[in-house]
């Protein structure tokens, strides 16, 4: 087995363990945890994917995840992927949770937050190229811009987010 992950149904409970690439061949639900990754300032990380992966090659990501392990919460997905991906170790804030139809295939997308306030040193496989745009600066890139498909989704549903938590006057990094 690649990479073992849980399948899970409409609600997120688990049926048993399968192979990730299954998961996706057969658009079997699994979980993949993501992170919004932002400086002190609160620019937002974007990334270009390397053009020799299988998925997405050369697109554009705001997104830094993967998929959840066996036994593994959504929290502690997202900060190993930070770590796999980034070269940091940061808490991931939990934020929400959905499910998302998935260009590739289905899976529940938990979206978490990070404060990088460290030098991010990017692992070349997952990553080719990065930089720090603003909230304003991103908005305009992805409709501009070649990226992931499900990263818009997930743009405007983090918008969404944010929005609820200003209106309710609730604290967030």
């Amino acid at each position: 087995m690649g990479e073992p992950v849980e399948r899970v149904d409409e609600q997120d409970h688990v049926l048993g363990v399968v192979d990730r690439g299954e998961a996706i061949r057969r658009r079997w639900l699994h979980r993949v945890a993501t992170t919004v990754c932002r400086d002190p300032d609160g620019r937002i990380l974007v990334h270009r994917r390397p053009d020799r992966v299988s998925r997405f090659p050369g697109q554009y990501n705001w997104l830094v995840g993967g998929g959840v392990g066996v036994g593994e919460s959504y929290p502690a997905a997202a900060s190993r992927e930070l770590a796999e991906e980034l070269g940091v170790d940061a808490p991931a804030r939990f934020l929400l949770k959905y499910l998302c139809r998935g260009a590739i295939s289905p899976y529940w997308l938990g979206l978490h937050e990070a404060v990088i306030d460290q030098p991010v040193v990017p692992d070349p496989s997952e990553i080719a190229w990065h930089t720090w745009l603003t909230p304003a600066e991103l908005r305009a890139a992805m409709h501009d811009t070649m990226f992931v498909p499900d990263a818009r989704d997930a743009f405007d549903r983090y918008q969404k987010e944010k929005d609820r938590v200003r209106r309710m006057g609730l604290a967030h990094p």
